[in-house]
């Protein structure tokens, strides 16, 4: 008992300096998210000054509290929501799977979400009724995670849970192409593929409405699942013998992701790299256990999701680029650069 007293006593400014750390860099990145989202607002064809921001959110200047309703706070509060969606699914994915390369793309549920939207695309739907779109994305998600679910409840494992959502990933991609080859629309086909590039631009409240309510029911429940992927980082059997039960906590992780990256797939398009990137941005920062890295991770995803909606404002070109391409092309050498940098290796465990 004295050995145990004095071991705890000895770790105890260890523990101390690693939270006074990761409170450190929290405030961090929760000044950077103000900062990015400040700029946001300020930022499009219209500039405002921090002025005539304060007014417009205010109510006092009728002209930018109409920009700011209307355009940038939904464009906002999307980029924020579904950008902090995406890191912490990416986050749980890895501490579900103990694999780093893992992100909400292996579950198939990204996939799936847009080849629902595609759908209603190509039939027309989305025309004719404004909200078939983002209901056929958000059915997709919702249809893949049950057909994930039951598959793997006969084989069992998370491993299995990973093939199962690559498959059904592959399937739902494949498709999207079989629909871009058969589409004798070239309207159709341009708006498909402008949509699965991304994009926060000319979106409304009622996508905001749509989608916020499944993202925070999605979050809720990956947090809720973060005691689950520390103790998996010591292996399924371990955690098992410590009282959780990882069919259920598999299972819980998979509808938090079709939920919350359904419903986010389903109003902005397809955007990629923010899950695998945003996890091994904060992972050198915060304390290497799969729990304490969901926050920032969400947190590091509306930052990246939310700058280069910025970013997109501010190129010149004769028509807006998309975020979710921009996102590829800035998320691939990025996640490279930290590949190469940083001082622990793709194999470690979260």
């Amino acid at each position: 008992m004295v050995g145990s007293t004095n071991v705890t006593s000895a770790e105890r400014p260890r523990l101390r300096s690693a939270a006074a750390a990761s409170g450190a860099f929290l405030l961090l990145l929760t000044i950077a998210l103000v900062v990015v989202a400040v700029l946001s607002l300020m930022l499009g064809p219209a500039h405002l000054s921090l002025s005539e921001l304060f007014l417009g959110l205010t109510g006092q200047s009728e002209t930018a509290a109409i920009i700011l309703r209307e355009i940038r706070l939904p464009r906002l509060i999307l980029s924020l929501s579904i950008g902090g969606m995406l890191g912490l699914a990416g986050a749980a994915v890895q501490g579900l799977s103990r694999n780093p390369l893992a992100e909400p793309a292996v579950l198939g549920t990204p996939q799936a979400a847009a080849l629902g939207a595609v759908l209603m695309i190509y039939s027309g739907l989305a025309d004719a009724f404004s909200l078939a779109l983002p209901l056929a994305a958000i059915v997709g998600a919702l249809l893949a995670m049950l057909a994930t679910l039951l598959v793997v409840r006969r084989v069992g494992g998370v491993i299995s849970l990973l093939l199962i959502g690559l498959m059904i990933g592959s399937l739902a991609a494949a498709a999207i192409s079989l629909i871009l080859s058969l589409s004798s629309n070239p309207y159709a086909v341009t708006e498909i593929v402008f949509w699965l590039m991304g994009s926060f631009t000319d979106r409304s409240m009622w996508h905001v409405v749509l989608s916020l309510p499944f993202i925070i029911v999605g979050a809720a429940a990956l947090f809720w699942c973060g005691p689950a992927y520390k103790a998996l980082t010591l292996g399924e059997e371990t955690a098992t013998s410590l009282g959780f039960d990882i069919w259920r906590v598999s299972l819980i992780t998979s509808a938090g992701i079709a939920l919350g990256v359904g419903a986010g797939t389903a109003v902005s398009g397809a955007i990629g790299f923010v899950g695998l990137l945003a996890p091994h941005m904060v992972r050198p920062f915060v304390r290497s256990d799969a729990q304490a890295v969901l926050l920032p991770s969400a947190l590091a995803g509306a930052i990246l999701t939310t700058a280069a909606d910025v970013l997109v404002k501010l190129i010149p070109a004769t028509s807006e680029i998309r975020v979710g391409a921009l996102m590829a092309v800035i998320g691939a050498p990025c996640f490279l650069y930290l590949v190469i940098a940083r001082p622990y290796r793709l194999d470690d465990r979260a």
